[in-house]
């Protein structure tokens, strides 16, 4: 099935960019009067009509429209730390957009190596994946944060968190008032915080969810993976204190990458099987 995209959508018109219209008319070569599919990038397929079929900019109408296309029940954000090679950060993105992610965060922590990271080599990188994956949505790869920042502008607020030391007596953290799940995975030996599994913390989440009003009615997660040096103690109980439960990922050390990849496959595993 081939897919395009485009950006530049007006009403029932939709315009492909001169890379996807000389892939569109030079490679593939269609013709006015081809039927094509466009994604929008938010998650809309589209079916278009070739109105004008040049190399440089190909023009067409769309006469059908299916939203949610390859979608999936529930809304995750990962929180990831750059790796010192940027072919492994660039490769989970590819895979953890082939599972189902929707926004990607660049976190700089305390341990990173790799302090600068640009985000227009990912951005075109999740574009090809999710068209050849199936899905009209594009993931969101966002402009890097410190660990720091990030946890303070989409952690839950101490006083509303319910959390004391991360976990309740079960185990599993109270969930704050806005009913999204935040978690932090990291691999200290001398943790005294307890951890779960992220199996285990995901599956009570979603027996218990409910649409907050405050929420958008889906599960929302959010999962910090931090650099090849992990996390500093400091960071992890900054996170704490704002709601992120510390989960595990299984026995095994898992680089970077690896972890948000295994992440990403949880969450799809947890909510859709």
């Amino acid at each position: 099935m081939e897919i395009f995209y485009s950006k530049d959508i007006e009403g029932n018109i939709c315009r492909l960019d001169a890379e996807e219209s000389g892939h569109c008319i030079k490679v593939l070569r269609h013709r006015n009067g081809d039927e094509i599919n466009v994604i929008d990038g938010k998650g809309t397929m589209m079916k278009c009509v070739l109105t004008q079929d040049s190399p440089k900019g190909a023009v067409a109408e769309i006469i059908g429209r299916t939203p949610c296309w390859g979608g999936h029940p529930y809304r995750l954000t990962l929180a990831v730390a750059p790796t010192k090679n940027s072919d492994r950060y660039e490769w989970f993105a590819e895979k953890s957009c082939e599972i189902g992610v929707d926004r990607i965060f660049p976190v700089i922590g305390q341990h990173s190596e790799r302090r600068v990271f640009k985000t227009a080599r990912v951005e075109k990188i999740l574009v090809s994946a999710s068209k050849q994956s199936l899905k009209g949505a594009v993931p969101e790869i966002c402009e890097p944060l410190s660990v720091k920042d990030f946890i303070l502008k989409y952690g839950a607020s101490p006083q509303c968190s319910g959390l004391q030391d991360g976990t309740s007596g079960n185990g599993y953290a109270t969930l704050p008032q806005d009913g999204i799940l935040r978690l932090i995975a990291y691999c200290f030996e001398d943790d005294s915080h307890r951890r779960t599994s992220v199996m285990e913390a995901l599956d009570s989440y979603r027996k218990a969810f409910e649409p907050s009003p405050a929420g958008n009615g889906v599960p929302e997660i959010i999962m910090m993976i931090g650099p090849e040096g992990d996390f500093s103690v400091e960071e992890a109980d900054l996170a704490i204190r704002h709601g992120f439960i510390p989960v595990h990922l299984g026995p095994s050390r898992l680089r970077t990458e690896t972890a948000a990849v295994t992440a990403a496959e949880a969450a799809y595993f947890g909510f859709l099987f």
